[in-house]
């Protein structure tokens, strides 16, 4: 396993507090070590990351908050 699998794997995801408690359509987020965000769906905590810089997740969240989405 490299080091970026394990850092997945012993990480904290969090969801938004917006997600429902039925466990529907969410993604989940974590803060890694590197300044970068893994993203990934939540109904499959094994599957895919996607990984962004800090910067990258900044702008995205900057542009989620001014309704650019």
């Amino acid at each position: 396993m490299d080091e970026l699998t394990m850092e997945f794997s012993n990480t904290r995801w969090t969801r938004s507090s917006y997600s429902g408690s039925n466990g529907g359509n969410c993604v989940e987020v974590a803060r890694l070590s590197s300044g970068h965000r893994g993203v990934r769906d939540s109904k499959d905590p094994v599957g895919a990351v996607l990984l962004v810089t800090g910067r990258q997740w900044s702008i995205f969240v900057a542009g989620i908050k001014r309704y650019d989405f």
